[in-house]
């Protein structure tokens, strides 16, 4: 996992351009060595300072220059939403989450629809989770975020935030608050203590539109990583589905994926309490806070999602993480064209009824 400062570092060393090279560790792609002969030449491509991860980018192209127009319209379109969905940082010309957050308790913010659009999907998501994933929990992740990153930064000096802070910062959670007028285009937070926190959404509905994007500008056979955000476009150049490997969560195993899955026109989405942590009296605490008890969660080691929509896929891998797993394969029943996979601490895997249909050997 790259976080913020990780990110600022390679930026120093690493130019801004797009490289056909191997693909790391985000995400593994599996390719059949016996592929049909085809005019088509794949190709791959990574950047990293984009939503604080690594951008994956892997296509069949006519040629090597067709793939890199078609991937610098991809990065400056993912770069928009990366914009526009930023709590850190604010941008010239640029309404963006910061900005609302920055006027809660103040003013209405008038936004770009893309802003108004992931928010309905966030509150959408909210109800059909029964809270479990919140954007207006802005107030109790700051809190842990800070902490983390003085952990991170100063290993002997780590701590956890009291139940004190936490409790407070909760009494200003309320999504009800959350106003959106979308006639007049704006969001206004009426609790001047609030704050959106979109993280659990806002880069998988990035790569969902975005994975749309691609298709009108002409890519039929494409896979797009955005950190643990996978978007598969039609299928590999021989017919078959694209190939994913699905981290294994015990950093220290030998084996680095525990399964392949097969995707064609789908998303895939994990989350996980390996990818972004510090240690506290040598306990890790990762960053997947349930917001019953404010604390990280702890029923599995990993959630992985499977849906035809990564925004969706993005916040559900959040949602199932905070809740047991039997809760979590009730609620996926339910669903259309949905499935998950949890690994659960002990390293066993537990599905979904339709997930192992999506199984690769």
């Amino acid at each position: 996992m790259i976080i913020k400062n990780e990110v600022k570092k390679l930026k120093q060393i690493t130019k801004r351009l797009i490289g056909i090279i191997c693909v790391l560790s985000v995400f593994a792609v599996f390719i059949s060595g016996c592929e049909r002969k085809s005019q088509l030449t794949k190709y791959e491509a990574q950047f990293l300072d984009l939503f604080d991860t690594v951008t994956t980018i892997v296509g069949y192209e006519e040629s090597e220059e067709d793939f890199k127009q078609k991937v610098e319209q991809l990065q400056k379109e993912l770069e928009t939403y990366h914009e526009l969905y930023n709590i850190y940082d604010t941008y010239k010309g640029i309404n963006n989450i910061k900005t609302i957050n920055d006027n809660a308790g103040i003013k209405p913010v008038k936004v770009d629809k893309r802003i108004i659009e992931l928010l309905e999907r966030a509150i959408e998501l909210y109800d059909l989770t029964d809270g479990k994933v919140n954007i207006a929990y802005g107030s109790v992740l700051a809190i842990w975020h800070d902490y983390r990153t003085n952990g991170i930064n100063s290993p002997e000096h780590a701590k956890l935030p009291t139940m004190n802070e936490l409790n407070q910062a909760s009494k200003h959670t309320d999504i009800k608050k959350v106003k959106i007028d979308k006639e007049k285009a704006t969001v206004y937070l009426e609790d001047k203590k609030m704050s959106l926190d979109v993280g659990a959404i806002g880069k998988g509905y990035a790569v969902e539109r975005v994975g749309n994007y691609a298709k009108q500008i002409g890519m039929k056979k494409a896979l797009i990583s955005v950190g643990g955000n996978i978007c598969a476009i039609g299928t590999r150049d021989d017919e078959t589905s694209w190939r994913v490997g699905l981290q294994n969560p015990d950093m220290d195993s030998q084996q680095a994926y525990v399964l392949k899955v097969k995707l064609e026109d789908k998303s895939f989405v994990t989350s996980g309490n390996y990818q972004r942590y510090y240690v506290v009296n040598g306990k890790k605490y990762h960053h997947i806070i349930n917001p019953d008890t404010k604390m990280p969660a702890n029923y599995c080691a990993s959630v992985s999602v499977l849906s035809s929509y990564s925004g969706t896929a993005d916040a559900l891998s959040t949602a199932l993480y905070n809740m047991p797993v039997e809760k979590g394969k009730a609620m996926i029943e339910k669903m259309e064209n949905t499935e998950a996979v949890w690994i659960k601490n002990d390293g066993t895997i537990e599905y979904s009824a339709g997930f192992q249909d999506y199984i690769a050997e």
